[in-house]
């Protein structure tokens, strides 16, 4: 059976390009007979409002979109993240990185620059390099410190990887998003982790996303290998754009169902707006 999934996180009301993902969610189990979940993605609990999580399904529910089963909030499953960040740990996968964002700036300005992944340059790597003693040095005064995941070593650990992606064969590269960080002491969960052990433990069997949050799946396929959890297929859609042809985002206010709502406008032409807008 098939099962899909929309994922928001409450940090602002819905707008269009939410509603395109949940309606493609939606529309592909509703089509197969299959099971639509919603999911609030609340990890970051210093920008995520109750309010927002509120009013999204609110809107969803207005809109139709209604889903199968209780919603899972990621603020209420930490334990879930933790036993799948102590497995990587001790499997040899992780390792704590102390460098603050203006220190990693500084060594990449140092080094003459870092290779380009995805979301800019790639972790430099300071703290892989740190003998065991240093790091449990660091460790015991104090120092505040992120876990890494060590790529290089996952992927010859798992060998070649893939994903379906709408029907065809992606390779999967998680080594060009880097070393990437997996968990911090505000935020005690990445979203690459936290998605990846939701989307396995939910029985979702096809994600469908924005295009934006493809590159993402190279790490996420690498945790699924790591962690022995099922792959998903995978559909990335287009974004959607304004008339300058900018992506729209949660400050395009004028785009937000609740003033859509408020402006008369129906629900089928909201979804209508979502599916076709350019």
């Amino acid at each position: 059976m098939i099962v899909t999934r929309f994922a928001p996180s409450p940090t602002g009301y819905l707008h269009l390009g939410h509603v395109r993902s949940a309606w493609e969610g939606w529309h592909a189990a509703r089509e197969a007979g299959g099971r639509f979940l919603v999911r609030i993605e609340d990890i970051d609990r210093t920008r995520c409002r109750h309010e927002y999580d509120a009013a999204i399904l609110e809107d969803l529910t207005w809109l139709g979109l209604t889903w199968d089963g209780d919603v899972r909030r990621q603020s209420e499953h930490f334990d879930d993240y933790a036993a799948a960040l102590a497995r990587l740990d001790g499997e040899g996968m992780l390792y704590p990185c102390f460098c603050t964002r203006r220190e990693i700036q500084s060594e990449i300005t140092r080094a003459g620059g870092a290779p380009q992944g995805e979301a800019g340059p790639l972790y430099p790597g300071t703290c892989k390099r740190l003998s065991p003693s240093e790091r449990e040095a660091k460790i015991a005064s104090g120092a505040d410190y992120a876990l890494r995941l060590d790529v290089a070593k996952a992927t010859a650990h798992t060998g070649r990887l893939e994903w379906s992606e709408d029907g065809r064969p992606v390779a999967a590269t998680p080594e060009a998003l880097g070393d990437v960080v997996l968990a911090r002491k505000d935020v005690p969960v990445s979203y690459h982790l936290a998605v990846t052990v939701d989307d396995a433990l939910q029985g979702v069997t096809l994600v469908t996303r924005g295009v934006d949050l493809l590159a993402a799946t190279h790490i996420q396929r690498l945790l699924q290998a790591l962690l022995g959890l099922p792959t998903p297929a995978y559909r990335h859609h287009p974004l959607l754009t304004d008339a300058s042809g900018r992506r729209l985002a949660k400050r395009d206010t004028a785009a937000t169902v609740r003033d859509m709502r408020k402006a008369g406008i129906q629900p089928g032409e909201i979804i209508r707006r979502a599916r076709f807008s350019a």
